[in-house]
């Protein structure tokens, strides 16, 4: 399967802009053969807006933006995952929200581990394990941001199955070690293959490190963009990941009765 990744907004704009960026990449994915387009985390509006104006951008999954992005699916025959604010039941969720090539609805994602007072002041945190979903053959799991810096998450996702673990993100600096050296111990670790699609930038305080990637099951960069708006294309191959799977075999090779401690969830020192 062949993704695609789109790092941007260069620009912190408004949703019907934004929108409109998502409408020509697409159009721009499907040309280059991508079956899939994923985008940033918070990509519909911006990420570091203020409680209250997140707030009055969010939308629920039947929303209009996102009637519009379903329609875009359609459209251009290609899956998208979009970031935005989801706003359900009077509390707003940072999410992630999945359509497939024919515009339906496949899942949506709320982010559980929220990082400092910028998302904890604008959103409620999940407690709802992301689960796996398919496109096309291959199985995907979805995380937002920090959550993979925790690496049960990504662990967590890799024994459900997941062959993809796809990470809409709004990295900053000075954090590039997150890009450069935790996305891909990630992938390998958990034999899977990972797309890290950050921002680019800046948005108020915030200078976005972009070098959105895509890693392969041993580590390997598949793709790597620069620091601006960009659209990366990687290629995945079921086989290559069945293969390193045999060669790499810490999945099957975990010994979970010695790791107490983990599993009771226990307080850190």
């Amino acid at each position: 399967m062949r993704i695609a990744c789109l790092q941007g907004p260069l620009l912190a704009g408004t949703p019907q802009a934004n929108l409109a960026l998502l409408d020509r990449m697409a159009g721009v994915a499907r040309d280059k053969g991508a079956e899939l387009l994923i985008t940033p985390e918070m990509f519909l509006t911006g990420y570091a807006l203020g409680a209250s104006e997140v707030a009055r951008l969010a939308e629920p999954l039947t929303g209009p933006s996102l009637t519009l992005v379903a329609r875009m699916a359609r459209d251009h025959g290609l899956a998208i995952v979009l970031g935005f604010p989801e706003l359900s039941e009077g509390q707003v969720f940072n999410a992630a929200v999945v359509y497939d090539d024919r515009g339906q609805y496949v899942t949506c994602y709320r982010k559980t581990h929220l990082f400092g007072d910028v998302d904890r002041d604008q959103f409620a945190r999940s407690d709802a394990l992301p689960t796996i979903f398919k496109i096309g053959q291959v199985k995907v799991g979805l995380l937002i941001c920090y959550d993979v810096e925790f690496p049960e998450n990504v662990r967590h996702l890799a024994l459900e199955g997941a062959d993809l673990v796809v990470v809409p993100t709004a990295l900053m600096q000075p954090f590039d070690v997150v890009a450069n050296t935790v996305v891909p111990t990630r992938a390998y670790e958990n034999q899977v293959y990972l797309a890290y699609v950050d921002r680019c930038g800046t948005e108020a305080q915030f200078d976005y490190c972009g070098i959105s990637c895509v890693i392969g099951p041993d580590g390997a960069e598949l793709a790597r963009a620069g620091r601006g708006q960009e659209l990366i294309i990687a290629e995945l191959d079921l086989d290559v990941l069945r293969a390193s799977r045999q060669i790499n075999t810490h999945l099957n090779e975990r010994r979970p009765s010695l790791y107490h401690r983990l599993t009771q969830g226990d307080q850190a020192p």
